[in-house]
């Protein structure tokens, strides 16, 4: 989007399919100096209606308030005010019934909306409104408002899935697996310890959210192009109709950044990765190798040549889309990168970035969600790998350090035991008592070197890490209902305030979302 002026023609062609919705006049907000109009090149290339009109309910809502502010200012009277805000309820009217669309020769969407409400209000009364504004405060004050609105979406859908994590865990119960490290086998921990370690990243995201709210709770409308304003409107009022709590504290910062949209975009891209994170096991534990899980057949797919196949395509698609979040980000970070101060139509860029990863998002996150709640562990299985692999060595090293052995030397008498096992194709646990007394024999008495069995059980090990944030059952159960209960607060936190203010009810005055 670009500034200013307005240039009139006479091509009335349609959009495909959409009835004619002017009288005959084509719009662009600028012009006077110039003796022609756009090359159709330029036209072709400035376009962006195809990715901004979702925007339009936003825009319609800002130009309600905008319209207040003149009438306020003095600059409308209170029948024009009144007949405004009529043209613009029927143009809203207009724009949700879909009797109204941008046609193939506007611009973007303030122009297609221009040209709707001078058909409505005509061109005396409509061409009021753009007073005291410019594209450059519209835009930066639209893609906020969208934002705002679509991160409370997102943001409930990763609670949702959030809560199907929390919910498997209480499930899993005291069932143990094995835990890797390097993907390979470290200790045994609970599945639940395991399925919650993917919930908290998830709630911190939630948490970036709210955060960012903070810091986007702002309106630049009043910046005008770059400077202000010179007619006394009354941002801070806009603002507040708007949703927002202050207005930007400078007119240059308030058009032209777009570390807010980009902080939104890093956002939306960690998501992605750390749903990516689970897909991946989710992927290997489904393979007939592991066998640890089971997908619910309405969350799978099957082989268009192989019968036998049950493949986990969400999870796939989850892990693919990561990439596109992430490049998403990239992009627009590129695109920000080396831009001078103050507006610059780059910054057109800046929309269909955070557009996709939304609609990747919002679409994408359900489906996993359902995958995650229909699936079904395989206890025996988990309880039979856990202890594999050496996985209590750990055990055996800390249970010499209780026996006063330094840990340098339990570290490698543990890898002993370890050695001799391996060598004779064995567990630990398959050793004799005298095997343990031999290994031992210059640090622990042969009575006290037997009771290292003690240790050599999945149970003992995951019951012995007790500590704040470890994977005994009742450190497990605890953090169950700590993140149960962050995610309760965290849900609470979007419900719509009475007065409509503030992130709690950002983009509550546009009704109606468009469906892309």
């Amino acid at each position: 989007m670009s500034d200013e002026r307005i240039v009139e023609t006479t091509d009335t062609e349609t959009a495909a399919g959409a009835p004619e919705q002017q009288s005959g006049e084509h719009l662009a907000l600028w012009g006077g100096r110039f003796s022609s109009g756009p090359s159709a090149e330029l036209a072709l290339l400035s376009k962006s209606t195809q990715f901004d009109w979702r925007l339009a309910d936003d825009d319609i809502a800002g130009s309600r308030a905008h319209a207040r502010a003149l009438g306020r200012a003095g600059l409308l009277t209170p029948d024009e005010l009144q007949r405004m805000e009529a043209a613009l309820d029927e143009l809203q009217r207009r724009v949700d019934d879909g009797e109204f669309a941008p046609i193939e020769d506007d611009e973007d969407e303030a122009t297609a909306l221009e040209r709707g409400l001078l058909a409505i209000a005509g061109d005396e009364l409509g061409g009021k409104l753009r007073a005291g504004r410019s594209r450059n405060d519209q835009i930066a004050t639209l893609i906020r408002m969208w934002l705002r609105r679509h991160a409370r979406i997102v943001a409930k859908q990763v609670l949702a899935l959030a809560d199907a994590l929390c919910d498997q865990a209480k499930a899993a119960g005291r069932t143990v697996m094995p835990g890797r490290t390097h993907m390979q086998h470290a200790q045994p921990v609970l599945l639940a310890h395991q399925l919650m370690a993917h919930v908290w990243p998830l709630l911190r995201d939630v948490e970036r959210f709210i955060d960012w709210d903070g810091r986007v709770d702002a309106s630049p409308y009043g910046s005008g192009a770059l400077a202000g304003n010179t007619l006394g409107l009354e941002p801070t009022a806009v603002a507040r109709e708007l949703g927002f709590t202050k207005v930007t504290e400078n007119s240059i910062d308030g058009t032209s950044s777009r570390d807010l949209v980009a902080e939104y975009s890093f956002i939306a891209a960690m998501i992605g990765v750390d749903v990516s994170r689970l897909s991946e096991e989710i992927i290997i534990w489904n393979t007939q190798e592991f066998g640890f899980v089971t997908l619910d057949d309405a969350y799978s797919t099957g082989s268009s040549i192989m019968p036998q196949k049950k493949n986990p395509d969400i999870a796939e698609l989850a892990r693919g889309k990561a990439g596109r979040l992430i490049g998403d980000l990239t992009g627009l970070l590129a695109t920000l990168k080396g831009l001078p101060t103050a507006y610059a139509r780059d910054l057109q860029e800046d929309k269909e970035a955070v557009f996709d990863q939304t609609d990747t998002l919002e679409v994408l996150l359900p489906a996993f969600t359902g995958m995650v709640r229909t699936m079904r562990f395989n206890a025996e299985r988990l309880e039979q790998e856990a202890p594999t692999g050496f996985a209590l060595a750990t055990d055996i090293a800390e249970w010499l350090v209780k026996n006063g052995v330094p840990f340098r030397h339990a570290h490698e008498l543990s890898g002993a035991c370890v050695k001799l096992a391996e060598s004779r194709h064995e567990e630990l646990w398959d050793l004799s008592d005298d095997d343990f007394i031999e290994i031992f024999r210059d640090f622990v008495p042969p009575e006290q070197a037997v009771k290292v069995r003690e240790v050599l059980s999945t149970e003992g090990s995951v019951s012995a890490r007790a500590g704040k944030g470890g994977t005994a059952p009742t450190r497990v159960r605890e953090q169950i209902m700590s993140a149960k209960s962050q995610i309760e607060r965290l849900h609470g936190m979007f419900q719509p305030k009475s007065d409509g203010i503030a992130y709690k009810a950002a983009g509550s005055l546009a009704k109606n979302e468009k469906k892309q």
